[in-house]
């Protein structure tokens, strides 16, 4: 067959959907030598020695066969007391499902409840996979924009103003990538009361729960009324710096984890075993580390923050995850223009904001999972980056 042949047999919804913004961007920074990257979304720890001890032992033991697809029996058990110590969420083990990081968990969440042109709410800037995905299982993903002056929560007008008799789900994700927002109980409390109004289900990513700086974390589930219309997801990679590792959980109503199970089992079979013991680990022994590592990244953000302030670019405090998201608005270029220009003549690696969404343009996703070292340096050569333009412009005029 011919190239242009073979093509036609791809799906349309596969043909139309664009490349990842992000990973537009990561094809020019392998390309560059001596980057100083504040761009990938990992931390920049290695997973704890008591984590790694744990998958050598399963190793050395032979658990290396498939597990029950739901995960191993022992790991949800740690999962719902988990869930219990640290949110208050009263989970039973059969009502949580091991998935293959929390990637997995959105796709088979939105599989899971998604009919044909059916509509599901985005609140964006969000991650980037959030709308593709519902696209890929049928869905219709309606973007709703929170703003910088609104500290990027989402606001019950935004939500109601993009109902319609169609919409079945509210995709939440806070702490969020890439603002860093957090959202307190009176946000929450209006957002619930319009699930209740509209009848809606919510799937409530909050894969950066551990991850906040100055408010514990309070989980959507929390709320009067959610937890039965709500499908929570979290996981391992960001709290225990577990990234390739690749687990992640979803806990819910019985009817709905069931029917992600049902996917689940005929596509991933079961969460990597050795991956399993792994996190077993790490919920009995490794929130020492996670304290640790979360006062290091506020020592780093509050650098970070301090620092893109003093060189003229607005940025919202972030209060969660490990990301700042300045505006780079008052340069006259386009988030992709920023970022491009700034690699090629700094070899600094941020995100551009339109890669998570419309309401992303006019900022850059900086990352502070990274060593304080690469931080100053990166703002050092931030900082002749935008004086050379500046001198540019004043030139021009």
């Amino acid at each position: 067959m011919k190239s242009k042949e073979v093509e036609s047999h791809v799906a349309e919804v596969v043909k139309d959907m664009p490349q990842s913004g992000i990973r537009k961007f990561f094809d020019l920074i392998e390309k560059t030598d001596g980057v100083i990257s504040l761009g990938v979304g990992e931390p920049d720890y290695i997973t704890p020695e008591v984590i790694r001890e744990a998958c050598m032992k399963a190793l050395v033991a032979g658990r290396t066969k498939y597990t029950s697809n739901c995960g191993v029996s022992e790991l949800r058990e740690e999962i719902s007391r988990y869930l219990n110590i640290r949110f208050g969420l009263g989970y039973a083990p059969e009502h949580i499902l091991v998935t293959v990081g929390v990637s997995e968990a959105v796709d088979l969440a939105l599989r899971a409840i998604i009919n044909p042109g059916d509509e599901i709410l985005i609140g964006e800037p969000c991650y980037v996979s959030y709308a593709p995905n519902v696209a890929l299982a049928g869905g219709i993903p309606v973007l709703v924009p929170a703003r910088a002056e609104d500290e990027f929560r989402l606001k019950k007008k935004d939500l109601i103003a993009r109902i319609t008799e169609r919409t079945k789900a509210l995709l939440l994700s806070y702490p969020n990538n890439p603002t860093g927002a957090i959202l307190e109980r009176p946000d929450m409390e209006e957002i619930a009361q319009v699930v209740k109004n509209y009848d809606l289900l919510v799937i409530s990513d909050e894969v950066y729960a551990e991850l906040t700086y100055g408010a514990k974390h309070e989980s959507f589930v929390s709320l009067p009324g959610m937890k039965e219309r709500t499908i929570l997801l979290n996981g391992f990679s960001k709290s225990f710096a577990m990234t390739g590792w690749r687990l992640g959980f979803a806990a819910g109503p019985d009817e709905i984890i069931s029917a992600m199970l049902k996917i689940h089992q005929y596509t991933m079979l079961c969460a990597p075993t050795m991956s399993q013991f792994a996190g077993l680990a790490a919920l009995k022994d490794g929130f020492a580390f996670v304290d640790e590592m979360v006062a290091e990244y506020d020592k780093r953000r509050r650098i970070i923050v301090k620092g893109l302030r003093e060189l003229g670019l607005p940025c919202f405090e972030p209060r969660g995850a490990f990301y700042a998201f300045p505006s780079i608005a008052g340069t006259g270029m386009t988030s992709e223009e920023f970022c491009e220009n700034l690699l090629f003549e700094e070899k600094v690696a941020v995100v551009p904001g339109n890669a998570f969404g419309p309401s992303g343009e006019g900022h850059i996703r900086c990352c502070y999972a990274a060593s304080q070292s690469n931080i100053e340096e990166a703002l050092e050569r931030l900082q002749r980056f935008l004086r050379r333009r500046q001198t540019s412009n004043t030139a021009i005029i």
